[in-house]
């Protein structure tokens, strides 16, 4: 059960979003990225199962889809890199 709750598809886009120049997606502000990363900071650095993504959810006010657009920015900025396993891990400040 606890595969199924993994996102090995979020990175999918990544690739294309790699080849373009990193951009925070629209609606978002640089304080969303803040919180954003504070969010994932406080749950050990890493976005995997759904209640990763449902605690940084709660802590930003950010939509499900404003969580995914952020984490595709954060990969495409290579402030975050793909785990093997689904998921991603933020790779800058604390989680550095």
């Amino acid at each position: 059960m606890k595969n199924l709750m993994r996102f090995p598809a979020l990175t999918l886009g990544a690739g294309l979003l790699l080849a373009a120049c990193a951009v925070p997606p629209q609606g978002t502000s640089p304080q969303d990225i803040a919180n954003y990363e504070a969010a994932v900071a406080s749950i050990g650095c890493s976005l995997v199962t759904e209640p990763d993504y449902l605690a940084v959810g709660l802590q930003t006010g950010l939509s499900r889809e404003q969580l995914l657009g952020v984490t595709q920015y954060q990969l495409a900025a290579r402030r975050a890199v793909s785990l093997p396993e689904g998921g991603i891990k933020l790779t800058t400040g604390v989680c550095a």
